[in-house]
């Protein structure tokens, strides 16, 4: 019997199976497939916190109190005072080692310690360019250019026709707003401009290139005073003077029979029979309307000056106040008045009135000063006497004293003698037996080293330089018939170049200071005109040299007289000292040994000071007779 042979089925895929069931296969592993997904991203997902605050703290409160700061009242800014180093009296034993850290850092060829001394801004006639608070403000106008520069036609004829026309509208300034305004401000607290040439006035506003006919100032301020006090102006100008307060002209001082006098003719005219009856700067005073102040009540004040054709310029204006009896005049027995002013003049400001105007025609410190703190000044102008010193003989150079014994490190041993001299690397000094020993410099103490070094400094080449440059004289005025005046002006920039002899090291700073002076053209003062210092350590770097100079210095020579003496002021010479760290003069090179003799008196005083040959402050020359007014 035959046995069947039966075979064993495997489940599985097989090949040829039919596609509908693998289809279904992929779908269902796809589906497993997001659902997993979907599960890890529900369980990575984590659930964002929530920022709960705490509760808030009670804390006590202090109680602060403000505090309260004491603020003194002035009337004037106070004046500042220079603060410069004393040279102490040489002597080797005085010599003090500096520590590293005073020099700042710096390497040798550095330069370090650079210092300008304060240079003010110049002060003139016309006033400064930084207020005070009590001051008036001075506008420049030039009537022969437009708003924009550009020049235009003008005469004295029309000059005067639109000035009349300015103030006839009560100042208004769009009179003037056709014409060429200046920048610069200048802050004036006197209206005290003797005669100058007119040419030189536009100067003042930085107009260097305005030629010296129709042009006008307009000064704008408040008048008052602490207290009642009833007043007249006094004023001559040429051309133009004319004072408004509270709206109403009181003082119309032109020059006589003028252009511009004729233009105002009719706007106002002095009642008092001591008009055009004393002289006042180149011409005869007009007397203004009486003016009563209420005590602390300000008003309103103009004063308007200005040039038609040129030539000489001048505006002088005073103040009588009533029931005061002044010292007459010696020339023509006018009264001596006080100029009107709104603070009490500097020094400075006295000088630069003094070296033109003449002497007794006016008081400048004296009399009342309009401002609401101020009252009057007592005559301080008659004589001021120079500056009150003490002199100290200048300390003489390192190379003129005499060692004293002091203590000596030599190869770790401390010996007690004095140093007599330096030959290259070796010293001689001087025992307690009055022995002398030959000592290395290899063998002392770093600190003995530096004392040496200190005290026997390099010989340095001095050379003091100036530059000058004459400028071309202002032009002419087309419509002066004269000749024109004596003028010159210079200007000059001063520098100084030092050079070390040796080539011995000496790394130490040395201070380089410098003092330049003018002198008058007319008189025996000198006027010193800058100052400048600064500090240098001599390196192989820098070629143990150093050379540095200053700022353009305007000199100035003029005659305001045809036959009268030109004045003014022409380079007058110099002094330079080097100084070591430590204060002591080691070198100095001058013009006049007198300037060094008095060198503690030279450096109390401030740029722009007079001074005579014992370097004390005195006033200026005044001007001769040869340029006082004739009738």
């Amino acid at each position: 019997m035959m046995m069947k042979r039966v075979k064993k089925h495997i489940s599985g895929i097989s090949k040829g199976a039919p596609s509908g069931f693998i289809a279904s296969l992929a779908i269902h592993a796809a589906v497993l497939f997001l659902a997993g997904m979907l599960v890890v991203f529900n369980v990575v997902k984590k659930e964002e916190k929530k920022f709960v605050p705490p509760k808030p703290v009670d804390r006590p409160k202090m109680k602060l109190k403000k505090p309260k700061v004491k603020i003194k009242k002035s009337a004037q800014p106070r004046l500042t005072h220079r603060i410069v180093t004393k040279v102490q009296k040489a002597g080797i034993p005085e010599i003090q080692l500096p520590e590293m850290s005073g020099i700042d850092g710096m390497l040798p060829g550095d330069i370090g310690g650079f210092e300008i001394l304060p240079d003010t801004e110049e002060l003139t006639v016309f006033g400064s360019g930084q207020t005070i608070g009590s001051d008036f403000v001075g506008t420049f106008y030039d009537l022969k250019r437009d708003r924009r520069g550009r020049t235009i036609p003008m005469d004295p004829d029309n000059f005067a026709i639109i000035m009349g026309n300015f103030v006839r509208r009560g100042f208004r300034t769009s009179v003037l707003a056709p014409y060429y305004r200046s920048p610069k401000k200048l802050y004036a607290t006197t209206v005290c401009i003797p005669p100058l040439q007119s040419a030189l006035a536009p100067q003042a506003f930085g107009e260097d290139d305005t030629l010296g006919y129709c042009w006008a100032v307009h000064y704008s301020g408040q008048l008052v005073y602490p207290e009642d006090i009833r007043f007249r102006f006094w004023g001559m100008g040429d051309d133009m003077l004319v004072v408004r307060v509270d709206g109403e002209i009181v003082l119309i001082a032109n020059w006589p029979d003028g252009v511009v006098e004729a233009s105002m003719a009719s706007l106002w005219s002095s009642s008092s029979a001591d008009s055009r009856k004393y002289p006042l700067g180149n011409n005869t005073s007009v007397v203004g309307d009486w003016i009563e102040l209420k005590a602390g009540e300000p008003l309103d004040m103009d004063v308007l000056i200005g040039e038609a054709p040129g030539g000489i310029f001048a505006a002088l204006l005073c103040v009588e106040v009533d029931g005061v009896e002044y010292e007459r005049n010696p020339y023509m027995n006018g009264p001596r008045l006080p100029i009107f002013k709104t603070a009490r003049p500097s020094l400075d400001l006295v000088d630069v009135i003094h070296v033109d105007l003449n002497e007794g025609e006016a008081s400048v410190r004296e009399g009342p000063i309009f401002n609401d703190l101020a009252r009057t000044e007592g005559d301080s102008t008659r004589r001021i006497e120079p500056v009150t010193v003490t002199v100290h003989p200048v300390p003489p150079s390192n190379r003129e004293t005499e060692n004293r014994l002091r203590n000596w490190t030599v190869k770790g041993k401390t010996i007690e003698a004095e140093l007599v001299t330096r030959l290259g690397r070796q010293l001689l000094l001087k025992n307690t037996r009055n022995k002398q020993v030959r000592v290395s410099m290899a063998d002392i103490s770093n600190a003995d080293r530096l004392y040496v070094e200190l005290a026997d400094p390099p010989a340095f080449n001095i050379n003091f330089s100036r530059i000058s440059e004459q400028r071309p004289p202002p032009p002419q005025s087309p419509f002066l018939n004269e000749d024109q005046r004596h003028i010159r002006i210079s200007d000059y920039k001063f520098g100084v170049r030092i050079r070390q002899k040796t080539s011995d090291e000496y790394n130490h700073p040395v201070t380089v200071e410098y003092f330049a002076l003018a002198k008058e053209v007319s008189g025996d003062k000198f006027k010193l005109i800058e100052r400048r210092r600064e500090t240098f350590i001599p390196s192989e770097e820098n070629g143990r040299s150093f050379e540095f100079h200053g700022k353009k210095v305007r000199l100035k020579e003029y005659a305001t007289r045809q036959l009268g003496n030109p004045r003014g002021l022409d380079y007058g010479g110099y002094l330079v000292t080097l100084t070591d760290t430590n204060g002591r003069i080691i070198q100095h090179e001058t013009s006049h040994e007198f300037l060094f003799r008095y060198l503690e008196n030279l450096k109390k005083l401030k740029i722009g000071s007079y001074l005579n040959e014992r370097c004390e402050r005195v006033t200026p020359t005044r001007p001769d007779k040869s340029n006082y007014y004739s009738p």
